[in-house]
C-alpha cells in the first residue's frame, strides 16, 4: 500500500546540533590574555589549541542527543559545508540535508531514501540549490557563515570551572554549562532538571602533535525524562579538507518552491 505524506519537517533543524551550528562563532576575544612572563593555565593552553581559522580548512564531526551533524570549514573563504539526516519516526524515512555556505550566501541539498511506498514526498534537484533568504519566514530555518568554531568548543572551555593537563595531549576538567555561551548547548527544560550537576559536567579533550584541538566530550548526565548522553565535537584534516567554493554553472539552480515550503512548513 502506498502511504501518502506531506512535506515533510525533518529539514527543520531545530535542537541541540543545529543551534550549535546557528550560534557557531569566532573566538576573537574568547580566550584569556597571556602574561608572557607567566606559565599559561591547562586552561589557557587548551583554548589556544581551539581552530580559529589559521589552520586552513578542516572537517569536524558533532554529535549530541539529538543527532549528528558533519562537515568542514574553510575559514579563509568564510565557508562552511553542513550535513545533518533525520529519520521520521512515523514513516521510516531519512532526510539528508546538506548547506553550503559562503559568506551570506547559501545553497542546500536534500535527499531522501528509504521511500519505498511512500508517495507525496516533493520532487527537488539533485544540484545545489541557492535559496534567497528574502523568501524564508524565518531566517533561522538555514544556517549562515558566524566563525570556525562550529562546535562552540571555545565557548564551552571558556566555561571550564577545572582543567587539568595530563601530558601527550590528553586534558580533563568540568564545564559549568550555566555559564555564557555554553548554556547554549541545553535545552532550557534539561538545565532545570539537571540543576546544580549542569555547573560540574565533566569533559574530557584531546590535542594533536601540531597543537590544534582534535576532540571535546561532555559527558551529560541524565535529567527529568532525558537520558544521559554524551556530547562530541571532532576536528580533523586540518590543512589537508578541500577548500571550499562557490557552486557554478550545472551546478547550482535556484531553490523550487517546494524547498521554500520545506524550509518555511
Amino acid at each position: 500500500m502506498n502511504r501518502t505524506i506531506g512535506a515533510t519537517r525533518a529539514v527543520r533543524l531545530t535542537g541541540g546540533l543545529f543551534a550549535v551550528a546557528l550560534a557557531a562563532a569566532a573566538l576573537v576575544g574568547c580566550g584569556s590574555e597571556l602574561n608572557p612572563l607567566a606559565e599559561p593555565t591547562a586552561k589557557e593552553k587548551l583554548l589556544a589549541t581551539v581552530p580559529d581559522g589559521a589552520e586552513g580548512p578542516f572537517r569536524f564531526t558533532h554529535k549530541d542527543s539529538t543527532g549528528e551533524l558533519t562537515g568542514s570549514v574553510d575559514g579563509a573563504a568564510k565557508a562552511a559545508e553542513l550535513a545533518i539526516s533525520t529519520k521520521d519516526p512515523e514513516h521510516g524515512f531519512t532526510t539528508k540535508v546538506a548547506f553550503l555556505v559562503i559568506g551570506d550566501d547559501v545553497w542546500s541539498k536534500i535527499t531522501f531514501s528509504d521511500t519505498e511506498g511512500l508517495t507525496g514526498l516533493p520532487k527537488l534537484p539533485k544540484t545545489w540549490m541557492a535559496i534567497d533568504r528574502a523568501k524564508l519566514d524565518d531566517g533561522e530555518s538555514v544556517p549562515r557563515y558566524e566563525g570556525v568554531d562550529i562546535g562552540n568548543t571555545g565557548p564551552l572551555i571558556q566555561a571550564a570551572t577545572s582543567v587539568e593537563d595530563q601530558g601527550s595531549g590528553k586534558y580533563s576538567g568540568s564545564i559549568d554549562l550555566t555559564s555564557g555561551e555554553a548554556a547554549e548547548v541545553l535545552e532550557a527544560d534539561q538545565m532545570t532538571a539537571l540543576g546544580e550537576a549542569a555547573k560540574q559536567v565533566p569533559f574530557t579533550a584531546t590535542v594533536d602533535g601540531d597543537g590544534n584541538l582534535t576532540s571535546l566530550t561532555l559527558e551529560v548526565p541524565a535529567a527529568g525524562d532525558a537520558k544521559a548522553y554524551t556530547y562530541v565535537v571532532t576536528y580533523e584534516d586540518y590543512g589537508n579538507a578541500p577548500k571550499l567554493t562557490a557552486p557554478e554553472g550545472d551546478e547550482a539552480q535556484p531553490a523550487p518552491a517546494a524547498a521554500y515550503e520545506m524550509f518555511n512548513a
